[in-house]
């Protein structure tokens, strides 16, 4: 018994929907297209790297590497599924290089990259007629990316521990800097110069932070710290990264 004859979205459709006809390989494709193409757009419309365009594609293309090593190993008894393995190797290739070092020393496309690693598995459950893992799994992609960023945003601005990104308009202004950040509770426990911005006029920093005084960790969160530290005369910027 094929895994597809106890799939219930497989028994509601009927046996043609587990094999492999014409009639399969369309609904395949078509779910694949439609399921990316949400994902994509959750994506493209938070402006990231790899948009909708590429999560339909990727998730398109190992729906087909599924359908043809289902092919052939029905008609050639071959065991191996080698399309599918070298497409989610490719797709995983892919989205590491969208993975991005920005100067203010945080890495970006992290999430997003790892999206369209998952949407391709999701690609590879449609193309074996899997269609009610496929559905699951792209229930789970799509919550983890629209509703998750706003607990996720919550339980970081609370954190006891945040990381800053620092322009001083004079490096020897740090230790001034440094002093205000101890007056008001906060233990620094690492700093790091950014050479992105050598002979930029600006003295720029990675700075790590823990809160240690009570109040700022019952009372205030990241934002009122950081907006506090702003008004410091020779702040030039300063953000949480």
């Amino acid at each position: 018994m094929y895994f597809t004859d106890t799939d219930p979205i497989a028994r509601l459709l009927g046996t043609w929907s587990s094999d492999i006809t014409i009639y399969s390989i369309i609904l395949r494709l078509l779910l694949s297209l439609l399921l990316s193409a949400l994902i994509g757009c959750e994506r493209s419309n938070k402006r990231h790297s790899a948009g909708l365009r590429t999560f339909i594609l990727a998730c398109v293309g190992a729906t087909l590497a599924v359908i043809a090593d289902n092919y052939l190993i029905r008609t050639t008894q071959d065991s191996l599924p080698l399309l599918s393995a070298a497409t989610i190797i490719a797709v995983a290739i892919i989205a590491t290089s969208s993975i991005l070092y920005s100067s203010k020393s945080q890495i970006k496309g992290l999430t997003t990259a790892t999206a369209l690693w998952a949407t391709s598995v999701v690609g590879l459950a449609l193309g074996a007629g899997y269609y009610t893992s496929a559905l699951a799994g792209f229930l789970t992609i799509f919550f983890c990316l629209s509703v998750l960023p706003k607990l996720e945003k919550y339980l970081k601005d609370r954190s006891n521990h945040f990381e800053i990104h620092l322009e001083l308009t004079d490096r020897y202004r740090l230790q001034d800097f440094i002093t205000t950040l101890r007056k008001l509770g906060m233990l620094i426990d690492d700093i790091e110069s950014n050479p992105a911005y050598a002979n930029s006029g600006l003295a720029v920093y990675s700075i790590s932070l823990t809160i240690t005084k009570a109040e700022l960790k019952k009372y205030q969160s990241h934002k009122e710290i950081i907006d506090a530290l702003a008004t410091l005369d020779y702040v030039s910027h300063i953000e949480e990264i």
